[in-house]
């Protein structure tokens, strides 16, 4: 028997018989937070998850993002959450062998959402560790068949080859892939300064032909103004006028000593050539 008094103020009486593990929604907040945790439990599902609902470890249903309050009558309620938002899984480093035995340090990174949240919980264990571990195969599959130099030029197409993977992986069934790469490969020290050697070789080498190159054409261009002077006097003339200018330019005074004509032939070469 319960006895109150209703001289004041209403009193609304409401029976609840708690046929299933689930609070209502509109259940009072206040008589929740303050009832006994033997009587009642309490289920926060943060943004950007999931939480999969068992009674007895039977599947109910999906709960999206909030807060659900169960009665402890007997039935034993559990749950799974699992993040749906898009997650970034980055591998340590990887210290792998090339094609051509060289030791490499890879790094790599993927982004990818779960989609399909109740096989995952269902399904797997740690699905973050199978998904990291199909991704260290791929890697090192994908490193060991090229040589060095092959890894360096064609890093950028590791993605195609991992989400290639990653589709015809099990985890494929439970999450989609939106990209996915290395991030750094760490070369040894000598092996490093052994490509730095052969760097500066191979540029060495390209200026050299380029030199040869500029030579062949100057020479090439000596040779067309050779022939154009043999065939034209005028242009030889011209020429010839045109060096002794640039001599007088550099002559502040001529002194002459011995027998030879030297003005002779200077006055011959600015009036014609000397016969």
């Amino acid at each position: 028997t319960v006895l109150w008094w209703n001289l004041f103020e209403d009193v609304e009486i409401r029976v609840v018989t708690p046929e299933s593990p689930e609070i209502p929604a509109d259940f009072p907040r206040e008589l929740l937070n303050a009832a006994s945790i033997s009587v009642v439990s309490r289920l926060a599902v943060p943004v950007g998850a999931v939480s999969m609902l068992y009674y007895d470890n039977t599947f109910v249903r999906e709960l999206p993002t909030g807060v659900y309050w169960f009665w402890k009558n007997g039935v034993e309620v559990t749950h799974r959450q699992v993040t749906v938002a898009k997650q970034l899984l980055s591998l340590p480093v990887q210290e792998l062998l090339t094609s051509d035995k060289v030791t490499v340090r890879v790094t790599m990174a993927l982004e990818y959402t779960v989609t399909q949240p109740r096989v995952y919980a269902e399904s797997m264990t740690d699905g973050e560790e199978q998904l990291r571990l199909t991704a260290q195969l791929a890697l090192r599959d994908y490193v060991g068949s090229m040589k060095l130099e092959e890894l360096l030029e064609k890093r950028s197409d590791f993605s195609g080859y991992l989400l290639e993977r990653l589709q015809q992986s099990e985890c494929a069934k439970w999450c989609e892939f939106a990209s996915a790469g290395i991030k750094d490969v760490i070369i040894p020290g000598d092996i490093r300064e052994i490509m730095n050697t052969v760097l500066v070789a191979e540029k060495q080498a390209q200026a050299s032909v380029i030199t040869r190159r500029e030579e062949v054409a100057s020479t090439r261009s000596l040779l067309n103004t050779a022939k154009l002077m043999e065939e034209n006097p005028t242009l030889m003339r011209l020429k010839e006028l045109e060096y002794l200018e640039r001599i007088c330019d550099r002559v502040d005074s001529i002194s002459v000593s011995g027998g030879a004509d030297l003005l002779g032939q200077l006055s011959r070469l600015c009036r014609g050539r000397a016969e």
